[in-house]
């Protein structure tokens, strides 16, 4: 299980709010430098939200790039997604239920065929759930993190964020 029925429901009320969802227009830059760099045509927002990431690689990507959308929150987007060479997680993971997040993790693993951006926040979010709880359900600082990426993925780069840090990653050869 990678969400509960209850916190569906709530992000779902999230969604509503026009502000939610900033992180992946701030990131799509960098993201788009790795899609570039590597040519990639095709990739997986993992947690897309809105959709933001993919409306603003249209712009930043100088080829028609296929992208895939994933959200358990946005029924369109709701089914298990197929593996992509790369996936894009941007601002997901610390909202997701602590009891919860290995299983998270390695969906995202599943689903990384080869190479993955992802961002944390390591804070406090701006925002909250409608029972009164913060956005961000686990605040933790990056070396708490880290162990959790790096028994799944190979770093390939990591650097540190205003709101937290950002990471490439590559899957593990196992």
């Amino acid at each position: 299980m990678l969400i509960s029925e209850e916190y569906r429901h709530a992000q779902q009320e999230l969604h509503k709010n026009s502000g939610y969802g900033q992180a992946s227009v701030v990131m799509a830059p960098f993201v788009a430098e790795i899609i570039r760099r590597d040519r990639i045509e095709e990739m997986l927002d993992y947690g897309a939200g809105k959709g933001r990431l993919g409306e603003e690689l249209e712009w930043l990507v100088p080829w028609r790039l296929r992208t895939h959308r994933y959200d358990p929150a946005v029924p369109e987007w709701s089914a298990a997604p197929e593996p992509s060479a790369f996936v894009a997680c941007i601002d997901v993971l610390e909202h997701i239920e602590p009891h919860l997040l290995a299983n998270v993790l390695d969906d995202l693993m599943r689903v990384t065929a080869a190479t993955g951006y992802f961002t944390v926040a390591t804070g406090p979010a701006m925002k909250l759930l409608p029972d009164g709880r913060n956005a961000h359900l686990i605040q933790q600082p990056a070396n708490w993190w880290l162990p959790q990426f790096l028994t799944r993925f190979e770093l390939l780069q990591f650097a540190h964020a205003p709101y937290g840090f950002r990471i490439e990653v590559r899957k593990l050869r196992r």
